[in-house]
């Protein structure tokens, strides 16, 4: 009976091992749901990603043939967290220039954004699961699972995106990084799902000054 009563917890603290990230990446694309995650916090929206000191600072990213810039600073706790706002606004200029209008992060919330497009459209995007893991001093996973409602002319539209990345910190003060995402149906249709879509990068981290950039007050504070 004890055995039984311990095999979920047991089987639990497999999946949130510092492996457990390093496993999925493997698994990719072949992806599901539900997948080795936790909540952000047991207290909603008080918890952000939370990285390793040497990603302070303000990088210049290069990926495929895209560039763009990215911030992470100390918040009020010390913990590095990066400018969501800032940084998804770089991103997605740079993936759809003109197109992307404003983001905002919820001000009683660091794992919510909502983004401006054109066409009348808004994306609200809610980080509802995490895992992080730093397995030595020089590398660093973390995957997260957004709720993504697309608002716009017609129904909303709703999806589940992943992201699992792997930063390596090099000797020359570079990072470089790999991302796996796989996007999802709604959770309407059942918790459980296969990915839908999936893609594959890769990016190097170049650091543009040796202090980290201020950031707006942070909510989790």
């Amino acid at each position: 009976m004890a055995g039984a009563l311990l095999a979920p917890i047991l089987a639990l603290l497999l999946a949130l091992s510092p492996t457990a990230l390093a496993e999925r990446a493997t698994q990719w694309p072949d992806w599901r749901l539900p997948a080795p995650l936790g909540r952000p916090s047991n207290r909603p929206g008080r918890q952000d990603l939370a990285y390793p000191t040497w990603m302070a600072g303000q990088w210049q990213v290069h990926s495929d043939d895209l560039s763009y810039q990215v911030r992470f600073a100390p918040n009020a706790k010390g913990a590095v967290v990066g400018d969501r706002a800032y940084n998804a606004t770089a991103i997605g200029r740079a993936l759809l220039g003109e197109a992307l209008l404003q983001v905002a992060n919820d001000p009683t919330n660091p794992n919510r954004q909502i983004a401006v497009l054109a066409g009348d459209q808004r994306l609200e995007s809610t980080v509802v699961g995490r895992h992080s893991a730093q397995p030595d001093p020089t590398h660093f996973w973390a995957d997260e699972l957004a709720l993504q409602v697309l608002h716009g002319p017609g129904d909303p539209r709703v999806s589940r995106v992943e992201t699992l990345s792997r930063y390596a910190l090099g000797p020359d003060g570079t990072v470089s990084a790999e991302q796996w995402q796989a996007s999802y149906p709604s959770p309407a249709l059942g918790l459980a799902a296969t990915a839908s879509s999936s893609g594959h990068y890769r990016l190097e981290l170049t650091p543009l000054n040796p202090g980290p950039p201020p950031l707006q007050s942070d909510p989790a504070s």
